[in-house]
């Protein structure tokens, strides 16, 4: 560590990483650059660069990789079906990857020596930044001042702060009324365009429901119009290209739909899970967008997929959404399943609509030119294709086996 000269901090703007840069400069005599990734979180970017600089950094920059972080994780993730203990989304755990890419992207620019970031030692992101870096850049130093540093509460960072003239708030002529309330909030939070996750403060008590005004992103159910609204999404070999017959990038998709799923109640989910690190922690999320697209998504597959695909995949989206919540990102075994994934998906294109209404959403037709729905034989009137009386043979040999137990028994019985 004595040989690092320079830092590249992963910056939100906040309290502690702010705190962060004249800690690193203190204790590593270093510069530090200040690198800020946009991921759609609704934040005032000029206003974090000029806190950078005004908190010690000798550079600050702000990346912006929304279009990365949709087209190629979000989506990636999604064609995967990944949704971790059955309910999240994972909106935080591949963030943090690409961030980490960035991170050291940008260390390689600047000549860095070590990387920083603002991860306590009781999470998983600590995790997924550290091994994406070990990953990519296995030569970097990683810097964690919160497994360090003599900071251990809000109320001493505040004090490191003021002691070393770090700005508390940004600046606010420019901050968003969204921005001035999350402020405000009470609640550890991570925004970005795919989600908003909120932990801490009442939350912390599983038996304590979410407040109805603690929503961000979406709105409390109950406050969603009266009648429900229609919303089809178009996909190509798992890939949503359109909403209601508009062609869209898939930046401008996500907000789309964050629009449609927010006014609708759309996207809550309430979860106590399991932490890599050992400890169960309960977060609410809110993911309208990538709700919808789930179920979407889900839709089509039924139409699309065989029967031994779509449950071999069942199996294999639960490991592959335990690697993805782990920070895996570019573990082989992550990759190799996403090429299994992506190999699925050839023939997963059409249509679906969805009926939302008021946090519920229901499917609402689906079609596609890959469907192997097909009436012919499924008709329940008289066909041409199926011969009913082959059903006899198949189910004396696929009974056979239990029979053959069936026999066993008995003889063994009778002895």
């Amino acid at each position: 560590m004595s040989d690092i000269k320079k830092v590249v901090l992963a910056y939100s703007g906040g309290l502690d990483t702010s705190c962060i840069i004249p800690w690193l400069k203190e204790t590593y005599h270093c510069e530090v650059i200040a690198c800020t990734v946009n991921l759609g979180q609704p934040e005032d970017f000029d206003a974090i660069h000029k806190k950078a600089l005004d908190s010690g950094a000798s550079a600050a920059v702000t990346i912006d990789a929304r279009k990365e972080f949709i087209e190629e994780y979000a989506f990636k993730v999604l064609q995967a079906d990944g949704l971790y203990e059955g309910k999240y989304l994972l909106g935080t755990s591949f963030a943090r990857p690409l961030i980490a890419k960035c991170l050291v992207d940008t260390a390689k620019k600047y000549g860095a020596d070590a990387i920083s970031h603002g991860a306590t030692g009781k999470g998983n992101d600590q995790v997924r930044f550290e091994i994406t870096v070990k990953a990519l850049a296995p030569h970097l130093a990683i810097i964690a001042p919160w497994r360090l540093w003599s900071i251990k509460s809000r109320e001493d960072a505040m004090a490191y702060a003021a002691a070393h003239h770090v700005p508390i708030n940004l600046y606010d002529e420019k901050q968003s009324d969204e921005e001035k309330k999350a402020q405000k909030y009470p609640y550890s939070m991570d925004w970005n365009m795919w989600h908003l996750s909120h932990e801490g403060d009442d939350l912390e008590d599983p038996s304590h429901a979410p407040h109805d005004d603690m929503f961000l992103v979406t709105c409390d159910p109950t406050k969603a119009p009266d009648q429900p609204e229609l919303v089809s999404i178009e996909f190509e070999k798992g890939i949503p290209v359109s909403v209601n017959g508009k062609k869209m990038d898939g930046v401008d998709l996500v907000y789309e739909l964050n629009a449609v799923g927010a006014r609708n109640g759309i996207g809550i989910d309430d979860l106590v899970e399991n932490r890599l690190v050992g400890m169960k922690s309960r977060g609410v999320y809110e993911n309208p967008a990538g709700s919808i697209l789930y179920y979407a998504h889900r839709e089509l597959e039924h139409l699309c997929l065989d029967r031994a695909t779509l449950h071999f995949k069942e199996m294999s989206s639960v490991k592959y959404s335990e690697l993805v919540y782990d920070g895996m990102w570019f573990a082989p075994l992550r990759e190799a399943l996403q090429a299994f994934s992506d190999s699925t998906q050839q023939t997963v294109t059409g249509k679906v609509t969805l009926r939302l209404y008021k946090g519920n959403m229901i499917a609402h037709g689906s079609e596609s030119p890959y469907s192997l729905y097909n009436e012919e034989f499924v008709t329940f009137g008289e066909d041409e294709v199926y011969n009913q009386a082959d059903a006899q043979g198949f189910i004396n040999l696929f009974g056979l086996p239990l029979m053959i137990r069936a026999l066993m028994t008995e003889k063994n019985q009778k002895e």
